[in-house]
């Protein structure tokens, strides 16, 4: 079962960085939904469990990915 969420790059991160995560995720049996490069860079996608899991694993200083949270609905008051 994929899992839904927003995956966000650091500023440094070049497109082929980002190319080459969305690529990954649909080789691994997941989907890209949205792109995002306006106010921020990143996807969101639904990620299958065992490569949600790779890419947890990658996150730390040297990854382009800031960070990984699951998709939902956010509102402000």
């Amino acid at each position: 079962m994929s899992g839904k969420y927003i995956v966000m790059f650091k500023d440094s991160a070049t497109e082929a960085d980002i190319q080459k995560y969305a690529q990954d995720i649909g080789s691994n049996g997941g989907a890209i939904h949205n792109t995002y490069d306006s106010v921020v860079k990143g996807f969101s996608a639904s990620i299958p469990e065992a490569y949600f899991q790779t890419l947890q694993a990658s996150l730390g200083s040297n990854s382009p990915i800031d960070i990984i949270e699951p998709d939902g609905i956010v509102t402000t008051q």
